[in-house]
């Protein structure tokens, strides 16, 4: 099958929408994680819509976006249609699960980014100090054997906005006294 990709244009975030189908789920860290990302980085792919403006891939993307108050998105237009747009959308969800991480590979990327670039990743503080730790000490010595990504506890993490100054510290001298793990983080 030929498939033809229009070049990559701003569309007005109004003029497209999601796939009233998607199989994919986008809950709050997902949605977070994109956010501190397009904040960070910008969008640095098109998502995906087909010639009626539906989102076949880049669902996530479109509503970070739509929540960081976006008014366009770089997207490109597919010729797919019917099941074919169906099982791209599929498709392009779950060959990205199907990939696996290097851990030493990620311990030498994670150590050479500054923390806001970490942050940005998607993982969660306590992931990247996690594989962190795990670096070796001596110059030149073997990454350790880590447990896979997988297996690093799951964290859940919470973002609130503070009206200003003293109300970010009275929260958290509030859940600090609750023996919460609290880190500020400015943005």
């Amino acid at each position: 099958m030929e498939n033809r990709l229009s070049a990559i244009k701003f569309v007005p975030i109004n003029s497209i929408s999601p796939d009233p189908a998607n199989v994919r789920r986008h809950g709050p860290e997902n949605i977070a994680a994109i956010k501190a990302s397009l904040r960070r980085f910008g969008q640095q792919k098109p998502i995906v819509v087909d010639t009626r403006g539906v989102i076949r891939a880049g669902n996530g993307t479109y509503q970070a976006a739509r929540e960081l108050g976006w008014r366009q998105i770089a997207a490109v237009t597919t010729n797919l249609t019917g099941a074919d747009a169906v099982a791209f959308a599929i498709a392009d969800n779950r060959t990205a699960e199907l990939a696996a991480w290097d851990p030493a590979a990620l311990q030498r990327q994670f150590a050479a980014l500054d923390e806001m670039q970490q942050l940005a990743s998607g993982f969660s503080a306590d992931a990247v100090d996690s594989l962190l730790h795990s670096l070796p000490d001596a110059p030149g010595s073997s990454a350790p054997d880590i447990s896979p990504l997988a297996e690093i506890p799951h964290i859940y993490e919470l973002t609130v906005e503070c009206r200003d100054p003293e109300d970010q510290q009275t929260l958290y001298e509030q859940l600090a006294a609750e023996g919460r793990k609290v880190r500020v983080l400015t943005l």
